[in-house]
């Protein structure tokens, strides 16, 4: 088992939850602006990014305008994952006028966000193109938005590590230290779920034999100089996949890709998104 191979549990609970609670925060009593607007009358809107992106999303806006009338009509130009250029039309909604601009924002606010975070995936893919390093997410993701937000990291194509405390273990300093030590970590890990990935976080090639010699699936290391890389990856090769941590962005991204590492973690996937440009025009 490695991170990646994590399957991320069926969204659909966690979407219709995350749409119901974006919903209520923003309608409250209800939408009073919208009511200036005779409760019969139809409208036709169509949603255009103003910026490049790699989109994602959509079953989150499905869900928005499901929820807030049924009846209305959207139909998509665009998948999920799909890279598409400025000014491109992603989708276009016809029915309810107030029910459209009601779920404007709720809408555009996944759309955006879900969109910013496989662009940045995207981004991040390409620049291990050609070698076999997969680019693994973490748990640094927007409260309430962790399924979602790893769904969109795929979409970008990189890949998921674990997707939460309950998956697989990752056992770091603090761990290590409140345990007894790196052997002992390890040896409670195999008792407490026997089949699970055992990862463990590293800060020297001793602390790595230690992991080696406990028998740890994943070693992570952590903000190790190129030239340590390179002696962990002789140390492990044939008995631990290794995996690069702490402080990757794009630029040491790329400086990285030349190592023949298995993975390269990054917060930066999920937490250093930013949300794309999107406008929604509307034709009472």
């Amino acid at each position: 088992m490695q991170p990646q191979d994590t399957a991320i549990p069926d969204i659909i609970p966690d979407l219709q939850r995350a749409v119901r609670t974006a919903l209520a925060e923003d309608l409250g009593s209800g939408d009073i602006t919208a009511q200036l607007i005779p409760a019969a009358r139809d409208a036709r809107a169509r949603v255009i990014t103003r910026e490049d992106c790699t989109v994602c999303g959509r079953a989150w806006v499905d869900e928005v305008f499901r929820q807030l009338d049924p009846a209305l009509q959207l139909t998509w130009h665009c998948e999920d994952g799909e890279q598409v250029k400025a000014d491109t039309v992603l989708f276009e909604l016809a029915g309810n006028a107030r029910a459209i601009l009601t779920g404007e924002r709720t809408a555009l606010n996944f759309l955006q966000t879900l969109s910013g975070t496989a662009t940045t995936a995207a981004a991040f893919a390409a620049r291990t193109a050609g070698t076999d390093i997969r680019i693994l997410d973490t748990r640094k993701t927007i409260p309430g938005l962790r399924s979602a937000q790893k769904y969109a990291v795929l979409c970008g194509g990189c890949h998921n590590h674990r997707i939460g405390l309950y998956d697989a273990f990752l056992i770091k300093e603090n761990h290590i230290a409140a345990a007894g030590g790196i052997g002992s970590a390890i040896e409670q890990a195999r008792r407490i779920a026997p089949e699970a990935l055992v990862e463990v976080e590293v800060e020297s090639l001793e602390e790595l034999r230690q992991a080696l010699d406990g028998g740890a699936e994943v070693i992570m290391l952590d903000e190790f100089s190129d030239a340590d890389t390179r002696a962990a990856l002789d140390l492990a090769r044939g008995r631990a996949k290794i995996e690069i941590s702490g402080s990757v962005d794009r630029q040491r991204l790329q400086q990285l890709a030349g190592l023949d590492v298995d993975y390269i973690s990054s917060g930066s996937l999920t937490k250093h998104l930013r949300a794309i440009d999107l406008s929604l025009r509307i034709d009472l």
